[in-house]
C-alpha cells in the first residue's frame, strides 16, 4: 500500500496534483485533488495586447460653405491678405471663399476641407492683422448710419461720410440705400446742405477728361456720379471731390427720379 501511495504522489508532483491520505491508519483510500484551473488561463495572449489608442476628434468646423455674415468678411479680408482671394469681401461663403480656404490648408498642410475648422482659423490669425472696417467692406455692402435731422423733409439725397453711404429720402422715407465714395484728403468732399442744379446723362470731365455718368452737380465742379473705377477697385481709391457710385443701375434709376433743385446734405 505504502508503495501505491508513494506512486500517486510521484504522479501527483508532475501533473501539480495535491495528494491527501485519509484519516485512519493509512489503510483507506487515497484522495487526490487536482488544483482548479485559472480563469485566465483561455483568455491567454488576447488579454496581453495592449488597448487600442482613442480616436482623436477632428477640429471643430467655425464656418462653412453658404454660410453669411460679418465673420464671413473677416474671413475673406484675411485671405485677401495672404493673396487667396483678391476680391473684396462679400460676406457669403461661396464657391471662390472654399477653393481659397482649401488653397491656404493645403499649403500649410492641413486636411483640404474647404470648411474653416478650429485649427486653420488658428493659422490663419497667426499671419494676418485685424481687418478694419473698409478691408472689411472693400466694394461696399455695409449698413447705413442713422440719417441726419436735416434729411428727414423733402427731397433729399442724404450722404453720409462716416457709413460711406447715399440715402435718397422722400419726406423722411428711404427709398433707396447705396454705397460710395468720396474723394482723398487732397481733394475733399465738401460737407453741408447743397441742391442739385445741373444734371448731365453723359458727362466727362473737362478737369480730368475721365467720365462721369449720370451726373448731379450740387457743389461746383463735385456732382454724384457712377465711377467704373470704384466698381473696379472699391475703396481702395478715391475721387478728386465727387461723390462717386459702383452700382450703375442704382445710379441709372436715381438720375431718373432725382430733379433740379432737390436737396443733398453732404454730412458725418
Amino acid at each position: 500500500m505504502r508503495r501505491v501511495i508513494a506512486a500517486l504522489v510521484a504522479v501527483a508532483a508532475v501533473g501539480g496534483c495535491t495528494v491527501q491520505a485519509s484519516e485512519g491508519d493509512g489503510k483507506g483510500p487515497v484522495r487526490v485533488e487536482l488544483p482548479k484551473s485559472s480563469p485566465s488561463s483561455s483568455a491567454g495572449a488576447k488579454d496581453d495586447k495592449p488597448a487600442a489608442e482613442p480616436t482623436k476628434a477632428p477640429p471643430k468646423v467655425l464656418l462653412s460653405p453658404g454660410d453669411t455674415g460679418r465673420d464671413v468678411r473677416e474671413l475673406q479680408a484675411r485671405l485677401r491678405q495672404v493673396a487667396w482671394i483678391f476680391e473684396g469681401p462679400t460676406g457669403t461663403y461661396d464657391g471662390t471663399t472654399e477653393e481659397a480656404v482649401k488653397g491656404f490648408q493645403g499649403k500649410r498642410g492641413l486636411p483640404k476641407t474647404g470648411e474653416t475648422d478650429a485649427v486653420t482659423w488658428q493659422r490663419l490669425l497667426g499671419m494676418t492683422h485685424e481687418p478694419g472696417k473698409w478691408e472689411l467692406y472693400l466694394m461696399g455692402g455695409q449698413p447705413a448710419d442713422k440719417p441726419d435731422a436735416r434729411c428727414l423733409t423733402g427731397r433729399v439725397l442724404c450722404i453720409s461720410k462716416s457709413s460711406r453711404t447715399l440715402r435718397w429720402m422722400v419726406d423722411g422715407r428711404t427709398v433707396t440705400t447705396v454705397p460710395v465714395r468720396f474723394g482723398s484728403e487732397y481733394t475733399p468732399t465738401r460737407e453741408g446742405v447743397f441742391s442739385v442744379y445741373w444734371k448731365s446723362r453723359h458727362h466727362v470731365s473737362t478737369l480730368y477728361d475721365s467720365p462721369m455718368p449720370y451726373a448731379m452737380f450740387f457743389s461746383g465742379g463735385q456732382a454724384v456720379h457712377y465711377s467704373s473705377d470704384f466698381a473696379a477697385r472699391g475703396y481702395a481709391g478715391a475721387s478728386h471731390g465727387c461723390v462717386n457710385v459702383r452700382d450703375e443701375a442704382v445710379i441709372a434709376e436715381l438720375f431718373d427720379e432725382v430733379r433740379d433743385g432737390d436737396k443733398v446734405v453732404v454730412h458725418w
